[in-house]
C-alpha cells in the first residue's frame, strides 16, 4: 500500500537545541532503517521549510500508523496522509 505523507516539523520556542539535535539524529537513523527496508520509499525536502514529502510502501494502514507514531520527531510534527493507488496510464511496473 502506497501513501504520500506530508510532514512539517516545528519545535516549541525555547526548546533545548542540544535535545533537538539528539532527536534529529535518532530520527535520521530511524528513517535510514525504514528506507533500507523499502517501507520509506522516497523522501524529498521542501525547499526553504523544515518539511518533507515522503512516499511509504507498507503492508497495511496499521503498519503505517506504527511507523508514523514511532518517528522520534512525531511530537513536533504536523502530518497529512494521502493513500495512493496505481494510475491506469502508468508505464512503471513498480508503482503499485
Amino acid at each position: 500500500m502506497l501513501f504520500q505523507i506530508e510532514m512539517s516539523v516545528q519545535f516549541p520556542v525555547g526548546f533545548d537545541m542540544a535535545e533537538a539535535d539528539r532527536i534529529k539524529a535518532t530520527e535520521k537513523a530511524y528513517s535510514h532503517s525504514l528506507q533500507q527496508s523499502g517501507e520509506w520509499r522516497h523522501i524529498w525536502r521542501k525547499a526553504g521549510l523544515y518539511a518533507n514529502t515522503s512516499i511509504f510502501d507498507v503492508a497495511s494502514n496499521e503498519r503505517l500508523h506504527e511507523i508514523l507514531m514511532g518517528l522520534p520527531l512525531y511530537p513536533f510534527m504536523t502530518l497529512s496522509v494521502t493513500p495512493l493507488c496505481r494510475h491506469p496510464s502508468s508505464i512503471r511496473d513498480d508503482d503499485s
